[in-house]
């Protein structure tokens, strides 16, 4: 298990130098987490999240690390669920609470800094309940590869002083993947979940109905046995993204034609496959302005 662990994502370095360096940053993680003395974990039941909670529980026990979901309309029910699970499986207290930044016509719109409301949405009901439960630190899961990308949010977490101890401990997705195999975490090779208002390109503006499409459309796929979906959702246009992995699947005709007539039947004009690629709405962001981070 230990081999298959350091393995993870292709890594090509020898398993005794692997395991050398990600034992040494899991090490500073912990140090990091025992600083915190107390810890409210910014909770969506991916991998990094559930990372964060896991060796904060483990490090400073159930007492002093609890967790909070946000429940929204941008947030798929079976990625709700799942996070309720995976919390009661690791053995820690767990709230659900209601976020509506879908009533921020800031949001709606779909501007490149979407992200930047979402969370400030969330972070501004963390913080007291945060002080509620006697927790001194207020942490999420951004990771070192996330600050490669484009990502709003994170100028929202300074701005509330959230901290990210994955950053801190200088840990890839590849490096989190490996050690949640070796510490047997249940989600540890869960495939990436952004929340569905990401399907929009942006500037197109986000409704409920909307989002309803794509969480339907997105769970029948799912429910045919495909790990990694995204439906994009361009109005009367879908595009669905399948992992390179299983997009060899859709060329069996019929299934490709079970798949769209369901898909035509949410409201959709047309339906097109492609193979999914991750940060793809971001890379025009990146290319105009490689220094965004807001």
């Amino acid at each position: 298990m230990a081999t298959a662990c350091l393995a993870v994502g292709g890594l090509r370095l020898p398993d005794n130098h692997i395991k050398n360096v990600i034992e040494k940053k899991f090490a500073h993680l912990k140090d990091i987490l025992r600083g915190y003395e107390s810890v409210l974990v910014a909770f969506s039941g991916g991998v990094d999240s559930a990372f964060v909670l896991k060796a904060a529980r483990d490090v400073l026990g159930r007492e002093r690390v609890k967790a909070v979901t946000a429940q929204s309309e941008s947030v798929p029910a079976r990625e709700l669920e799942a996070a309720k699970q995976l919390a009661q499986a690791l053995d820690v207290e767990h709230r659900v609470i209601e976020t509506r930044e879908l009533e921020n016509p800031n949001y709606r719109a779909n501007p490149t800094h979407r992200c930047y409301f979402c969370k400030t949405e969330l972070y501004d009901k963390l913080l007291p309940i945060a002080n509620e439960w006697r927790l001194k630190t207020v942490c999420n899961g951004t990771n070192v590869d996330d600050l490669r990308d484009f990502r709003p949010g994170r100028t929202a977490a300074e701005e509330h002083g959230i901290k990210s101890p994955l950053v801190d401990a200088n840990l890839t997705k590849e490096e989190i993947r490996s050690l949640g195999c070796l510490i047997e975490l249940p989600v540890w090779n869960k495939p990436a979940s952004p929340c569905l208002s990401s399907r929009f390109p942006y500037g197109h503006e986000i409704t409920s109905e909307q989002l309803k499409q794509v969480e339907a459309g997105e769970d029948f796929l799912k429910d045919l046995g495909f790990r990694i979906v995204r439906l994009r959702h361009f109005g009367s246009k879908a595009r669905l993204e399948l992992g390179q992995d299983e997009f060899l699947r859709v060329m069996d005709v019929a299934l490709r034609d079970r798949i769209t007539k369901y898909i035509l039947s949410l409201g959709f004009k047309t339906v097109y496959f492609e193979p999914y690629k991750s940060g793809a709405l971001n890379e025009a962001i990146s290319k105009r302005n490689p220094t965004a981070r807001v």
